[in-house]
């Protein structure tokens, strides 16, 4: 323990006085660990901060700096015992505490994925509204602004490469797989080929649309009545079970005051 003490006393000396600057050694070493950024890790930041400009090189920096910090600190720490068992150790403690603000993300996520499959719905009947007036792109242009915040950074991504001159499916598929919800590989299908066809054959494709998005409406509220059912059911269950055994509780001290007379 004196170790990490006197070893942090002397990094903020040297770091104060500018002979060491821990700030561009973390700046200087982060590229060495770009391999280990996840690929779903931008987009599970901006799942969990919809809307905000988010620095993710910053972000990640700190998960790296705290990553070294934790190794350092512990090889000092068994700098009297110090073997291969301990290094390891030090470097999986290091690993574990860089993985965790992306393991955080990934619980959040998981948590509110049903709440975004809920989303995903009314956001396509929106946007079926404005598919029968304007063409798909201009539509998915024109839906970013009512959005549902969640949404936003991937159909901006997605119009953004439509624009650029993409014109296969490749940008649809890969928000599909940004929002990994039910049946949004099959919507972003329907929605590439209704931007394909003819003029002709639009209100045919509109229609398709149309019922398939009333269907995932119709799936969403039968899951939202089940789910508050539920609710009501477990809050009637926790009801009966406090009046059962507050009345049990009434009648196990009546008989022992009246036991005690």
């Amino acid at each position: 323990m004196e170790f990490i003490i006197i070893a942090v006393i002397i990094v903020f000396i040297l770091n104060y006085n500018r002979v060491v600057d821990t700030n561009r050694f973390v700046t200087d070493t982060e590229p060495y660990f770009r391999a280990l950024m996840e690929d779903d890790y931008v987009f599970l930041l901006n799942i969990r901060y919809p809307g905000r400009d988010i620095n993710v090189n910053e972000l990640y920096g700190i998960r790296v700096r705290n990553g070294i910090i934790t190794i350092i600190a512990l090889i000092f720490l068994f700098f009297n015992q110090l073997s291969f068992i301990y290094i390891l150790i030090a470097f999986i403690a290091g690993y574990l505490v860089f993985k965790s603000p992306y393991n955080s993300l990934k619980s959040y996520y998981k948590a509110n994925l049903h709440h975004i499959n809920l989303m995903l719905p009314y956001y396509l009947k929106s946007l079926e509204i404005l598919v029968q007036h304007y063409t798909v792109p201009v539509a998915l242009s024109r839906s970013i602004d009512t959005a549902p915040e969640v949404f936003k950074p991937g159909l901006q991504r997605l119009v953004a490469r439509i624009d650029a001159g993409d014109s296969s499916i490749q940008p649809y598929i890969d928000f599909a797989n940004e929002y990994p919800v039910r049946d949004s590989m099959r919507m972003m299908r329907l929605l590439y080929r209704l931007g394909l066809g003819s003029q002709q054959d639009k209100h045919e494709q509109v229609m398709m649309f149309s019922r398939t998005v009333s269907a995932l409406q119709n799936k969403a509220r039968e899951q939202k009545y089940k789910e508050r059912l539920e609710t009501m059911e477990n809050q009637t269950m926790i009801m009966l079970f406090s009046t059962g055994g507050g009345v049990m509780g009434l009648m196990l001290l009546s008989m022992m005051v009246l036991m005690t007379f």
